[in-house]
């Protein structure tokens, strides 16, 4: 009950507000640790050089554009099933910054092809998955945003994310069930890592400053909807940032 106690934006807000600088913070010493273990102590690869360095960037980013989608398809059932107002709120949070690290996703990972490749883009399994995952970011952004009314906006959002996670495992398995030229996982949950201990810790680092920005961001900017969408009601009035804000406003209106 304590868990639907914060379902509710008047209890969410406040405690969104306490969480999200502390995982900005941690976000940032951890980007910073993984940049510098990725970048300056871990050593080159026998085979790719130094181009294989853009993993520190296109790998986290890259797991965080399907997490995050998975992220607003579980928000989007409760949504549909339970008619929470935060839940149509937190998928519209998560949705630009999954955008984001798709379209990170797939520059460093042209970055990273040209080398190893010889070229920018082929129409390989999992770059043409990952293209579409961008294109079903932008499509709920843009349907949410052309819908006027929040309630049909937040059901039409949600079916299309909850429709749209199935090309998350497309994305993830496309190595294994078709002949693509993307390598496989270098780290798996059944196996033991692929590459040396230093760089596995350069790269974890940088997947934890991932995930500590997207949630941080996600619930900055849950906020900013939150109060976009209850701006009249009574509790939204009695913020303090609010008051501090209508009396600053008086104060350049006397002068």
């Amino acid at each position: 009950m304590k868990l639907f106690h914060y379902a509710a934006p008047q209890h969410f807000y406040p405690l969104a507000g306490r969480i999200w600088p502390w995982l900005a913070l941690l976000a940032t010493v951890l980007a910073l640790a993984g940049l510098w273990v990725g970048f300056m102590v871990a050593p080159s690869d026998a085979q790719q050089g130094q181009a294989y360095r853009i993993i520190y960037i296109h790998v986290p980013v890259s797991w965080l554009a399907m997490v995050i989608y998975l992220a607003m398809a579980f928000w989007s059932v409760l949504g549909l099933v339970f008619n929470t107002r935060l839940s149509g709120l937190m998928t519209r949070a998560l949705a630009p910054t999954g955008a984001l690290l798709a379209f990170l996703s797939l520059w460093t990972g042209a970055l990273w092809g040209k080398p190893m490749w010889g070229t920018y883009w082929v129409w390989d399994a999992r770059l043409t998955s990952m293209l579409i995952l961008l294109f079903l970011y932008l499509g709920y952004i843009a349907l949410t945003s052309a819908i006027e009314d929040p309630r049909r906006s937040d059901r039409a959002g949600a079916l299309v994310a909850v429709v749209g996670a199935v090309n998350v495992p497309i994305i993830y398995f496309s190595v294994k069930w078709w002949n693509t030229l993307h390598q496989g996982a270098s780290v798996s949950l059944t196996q033991s890592p692929r590459m040396a201990s230093i760089m596995l810790t350069g790269m974890l680092l940088m997947s934890l400053a991932v995930w500590l920005y997207a949630a941080a961001i996600a619930l900055w900017r849950v906020r900013s909807l939150i109060l976009e969408r209850d701006s009249h009601a009574a509790w939204v009035q009695q913020l303090p940032e609010v008051l501090a804000h209508r009396a600053q406003r008086a104060l350049r209106g006397a002068a």
